[in-house]
C-alpha cells in the first residue's frame, strides 16, 4: 500500500490498486465491532442473524465475554417523502437485528443525524425507538440536522450531558479509549465538516494519557477524510485531528453522512462509513448533487441492509459482505445509480429574480437585480437548505421541501451567501 492506495492485493477482498472506491457497498444499517485478543473487528450483524431467515445462527466465532458494540447512523427521524416514508419502520428492523445478537452489545454508537429537522417531537420518536435496544449505553454524536434550529442546544440537553464544547467527548470501555467528535457546528461558506481550535485542542490533550497501544475508536458524524469534497463531503481540519492518532497501533474512525458503505486504510487507521437507516444517497459524483435517492419500494430495504467488515489488524485489509433488511434480487449497481435520475422532478428553470435549490445547488448560482428588488427562494430538495449571508445581511431558517425565503436588496452591490447546513453550497446576488 502506498499514499493510502492499495497497490497490490493478496487477499481477493475485492480491494484493487484503483483504491477505496472500488470496496464501496450498497448495503449496511448497522456494524457490529468486536474486541477479541485486544483486537478490534467488525463482525456484521449477518454473520450472526441468517439473512435468509432471520434466525440466530453460529455466531460467527464470537466468544462470550468479547466486547461487541454496534454502530447505527442517519436515523432522520422526521423526513417522509419518496425516498422512504417510513423512516421510523426501517430503524426499527435494523433494532430488531441488534436485538437478534445472541451476546447484546454493550454499547451503541449513533453517528448522527438523529432528526431530520431538529423537532423535540423527531427527537421523541427517536428515544421511543432506541428505548427498545438490549444494550447498556448509547452514545451519540450530532448530524448537521439535529442542530438546525438552535445552535445544537435541544441536541446537547437531551444527548449531550457531561459532554465538552460543542458536544465532544470521550469515554474508556473494556480497553477501548472511545472519542466522539463534533463537525457540523460552524461551517464555513465553501468547506466541509469543521471540527474547530477549541477542539482541536481538547482532543490533543485528551490523547496524551493513552498508551500507544490503546486501542482507539473515533466516530464523528461528517468523515474525517476527504471522501467527495465537491458535495462537502470531509472535513477542513479533520487532517490535523488524524495527525494526533499516528502514534497508535489501531485506531478505527468511523462516520455517516453520507448514507453508503466506505472503506479505507492509511497506515494505522482504518476509516469506515455507515449506511443510513432512512434512505440511500448516490455514490460520489454519479449524479448532479447528494441527496436522497428515489428507488422502487421492493427494494428500498435491499439498500438499507447490514454490512459485514472484516478487520484483520495484521494486513491491515477490509473486506465488505453485504446483508440486505430484506432478502431478494437485488439490481445491479449500475442501475441503482441511474435510478438517481427519477429522483426529482423537472421543474421550469427561475425567473430573473427567483432561485431555485435544487440537487444541491443555488440556480441560477450568480443573480442580477436591480436595487428594490426582492429575490425568492425556493427549495425543490427533499432535505432542508438555508439561504444564509456571508456577511450575515440576511439569513432563512431552514427551509424544508417547498419553503421559500425572500429579502428586497435595496443596496448595491455584490452578496455572497451559502447554506449554512451544507456549506459548499454557494451562490451570490449582484445589485446594480
Amino acid at each position: 500500500m502506498k499514499n493510502g492506495i492499495i497497490l497490490e492485493n493478496l487477499n481477493n477482498d475485492g480491494i484493487d490498486r484503483r483504491g477505496f472506491l472500488k470496496c464501496m457497498a450498497w448495503a449496511g444499517t448497522g456494524v457490529l465491532w468486536v474486541m477479541s485478543g485486544g483486537i478490534l473487528k467488525s463482525a456484521g450483524l449477518s454473520q450472526i442473524i441468517d439473512s435468509r431467515t432471520g434466525s440466530v445462527s453460529g455466531g460467527a466465532g464470537i466468544q462470550k465475554g468479547d466486547f461487541m458494540f454496534v454502530q447505527i447512523s442517519d436515523s432522520h427521524i422526521g423526513f417522509a417523502k419518496d425516498a422512504n416514508p417510513d423512516v421510523i419502520g426501517t430503524l426499527g428492523a435494523a433494532v430488531a437485528k441488534i436485538n437478534a445478537i445472541p451476546n447484546a452489545p454493550s454499547l451503541v454508537l449513533h453517528t448522527g443525524d438523529l432528526s431530520h429537522l431538529s423537532k423535540a417531537s423527531e427527537f421523541d420518536t427517536l428515544d421511543q425507538v432506541l428505548r427498545g435496544v438490549r444494550t447498556e449505553k448509547i452514545f451519540y454524536v450530532p448530524g448537521e440536522h439535529d442542530v438546525l434550529t438552535d445552535n445544537g442546544k435541544q441536541y446537547r440537553d437531551r444527548y449531550g450531558k457531561g459532554t465538552k464544547g460543542d458536544g465532544w467527548h470521550s469515554f474508556d470501555s473494556h480497553g477501548v479509549h472511545f472519542i466522539g467528535l463534533v463537525n457540523v457546528m460552524n461551517l464555513k461558506p465553501g468547506g466541509m465538516g469543521l471540527l474547530g481550535t477549541d477542539q482541536l485542542a481538547w482532543l490533543e490533550r485528551d490523547l496524551r494519557g493513552q498508551s500507544a497501544s490503546t486501542p482507539i475508536v473515533v466516530f464523528a458524524h461528517i468523515p474525517l477524510w476527504a471522501v467527495y469534497p465537491q458535495w462537502g463531503w470531509g472535513t477542513d481540519d479533520g487532517a490535523q485531528a488524524l495527525s494526533y492518532l499516528k502514534r497508535f497501533g489501531s485506531v478505527s474512525v468511523l462516520n455517516g453522512h453520507i448514507h453508503q458503505t466506505m472503506q479505507k486504510v492509511e497506515g494505522n487507521i482504518t476509516f469506515h462509513t455507515a449506511m443510513s437507516t432512512a434512505f440511500p444517497q448516490p455514490a460520489p459524483g454519479t449524479a448532479a448533487g447528494p441527496g436522497p435517492m428515489k428507488v422502487p419500494a421492493e427494494n428500498l430495504r435491499q439498500l438499507l441492509g447490514v454490512t459485514d467488515v472484516y478487520y484483520t489488524e495484521t494486513n491491515h485489509t477490509l473486506a465488505v459482505i453485504d446483508a440486505p433488511l430484506v432478502t431478494a434480487p437485488v439490481p445491479a449497481r449500475e442501475e441503482r445509480i441511474n435510478n438517481d435520475s427519477t429522483r426529482r422532478d423537472v421543474r421550469p428553470s427561475p425567473g430573473g429574480n427567483e432561485v431555485s435549490i435544487d440537487n444541491f445547488s443555488f440556480t441560477p448560482q450568480q443573480t442580477q437585480v436591480k436595487a428594490g428588488t426582492t429575490v425568492t427562494w425556493t427549495n425543490r430538495d427533499d432535505i432542508p437548505h438555508t439561504v444564509t449571508s456571508v456577511d450575515k445581511i440576511f439569513s432563512s431558517p431552514p427551509l424544508d421541501t417547498g419553503g421559500t425565503y425572500s429579502f428586497t436588496f435595496r443596496q448595491t452591490g455584490k452578496y455572497d451567501y451559502y447554506c449554512s447546513i451544507h456549506p459548499h453550497m454557494t451562490g451570490s446576488v449582484v445589485v446594480r
